[in-house]
């Protein structure tokens, strides 16, 4: 009964935003992860878009929060309250009809941070909760045919995480993780503006120079941005012009950092799926992977072709939602895996 009339759900609770995807529906929400509390009571008064808007602008008696650090949960019970809300928003009989979840995880997260989600899940309804990795949940939403006996390597950038793995018979072979993601780009940012221009700007500041100039390789056009902040020497505001070389200057560290890790992954790859590699290319998924001239540094880092997936930012939730109609699939490349394997 259960099977016939509850609804599968796929989420991606990220560091940046958190999107679900339901089974017939697609993507059905893609907000950002934050929720505003009153203060002493904990009453939720906003989620998402609403609340990210009072993020460093909220009164007293108001907390604006982002219960994910670095792809894992800093405040449990938010978290809970984010997902309940987001759930209800879509599926608002789920109270008495409850849905099986399916969540993307970094692999580098520890066994009692993987507790917190799935009991996070539990809290806000589930019926049933499974987590997956995001790299392989990325791969199943980027359609890459991560079931044949060849290797498939992914990069998945996330808010707070990068995670690059190598894939094989539906599991992965190779894979390494960092929490380092769009979060440390911003980061960057903004101790670039504080130490070159004595200029303080917020996380908000430092998104929107992100999107709008952020860069990994030279362009032909230098491309200019107004910022606006806190003086550090007067205390007063201030604005001034960045351009985005700069900007570039500032992103430098993060993204060697992402080049090292995908190196050593294919370091630790079989040369067989090597092989494969090369011929078939790096797919690349996440917020972080839309940062200009990024796939461009990749390759001519690596010398393997770098592909950006069609829909980057969707692919982990897209691959959560499926994975129960991959299930089959997954105990297939298993049992040949076993018999591979003795």
């Amino acid at each position: 009964m259960f099977g016939r009339t509850s609804s599968d759900i796929g989420i991606d609770l990220g560091t940046c935003n958190t999107l679900i995807y339901i089974r017939g529906k697609g993507i059905v929400i893609n907000e950002p992860s934050v929720v505003a509390v009153e203060r002493g009571t904990k009453k939720v008064i906003a989620v998402g878009a609403d609340a990210k808007r009072m993020l460093w602008k909220t009164p007293g008696n108001i907390i604006a929060i982002r219960p994910m650090r670095d792809g894992v949960i800093a405040d449990l019970e938010s978290t809970e309250k984010m997902i309940r809300y987001f759930v209800s928003k879509v599926l608002p009989r789920y109270r008495f009809i409850k849905p099986r979840m399916v969540i993307g995880i970094p692999s580098c997260i520890t066994e009692v941070e993987r507790r917190a989600v799935e009991e996070s899940a539990y809290k806000a309804g589930a019926r049933e909760v499974m987590v997956i990795e995001e790299s392989l949940a990325a791969a199943i939403g980027a359609d890459i045919p991560i079931f044949e006996p060849a290797g498939h390597m992914i990069c998945d950038i996330g808010g707070g995480t990068t995670e690059v793995s190598v894939i094989s018979l539906g599991g992965m072979v190779v894979t390494n993780a960092i929490r380092l993601g769009g979060d440390e780009f911003d980061e960057a940012i903004i101790k670039h503006v504080r130490s070159v221009h004595n200029l303080i700007i917020g996380e908000q500041m430092a998104e929107r120079l992100k999107i709008e100039i952020g860069n990994a390789s030279p362009d032909k056009t230098i491309e200019k941005v107004e910022v606006k902040g806190t003086d550090a020497i007067t205390g007063l505001p201030r604005r001034l012009e960045i351009d985005s070389v700069e900007i570039r200057e500032a992103l430098k560290d993060p993204i060697q950092q992402i080049v090292d890790v995908i190196k050593a992954t294919l370091g630790q790859t079989p040369p067989e799926l090597a092989a494969d590699i090369v011929e078939r290319g790096i797919v690349m998924t996440g917020g972080g992977s839309l940062l200009k001239g990024l796939t461009k540094v990749i390759q001519k880092e690596t010398g393997v072709p770098v592909i950006l997936a069609e829909r980057p930012l969707d692919c982990v939730a897209l691959g959560a939602g499926q994975y129960f109609e991959n299930a089959q699939g997954f105990e297939s490349a298993r049992t040949i895996y076993d018999k591979l394997n003795g």
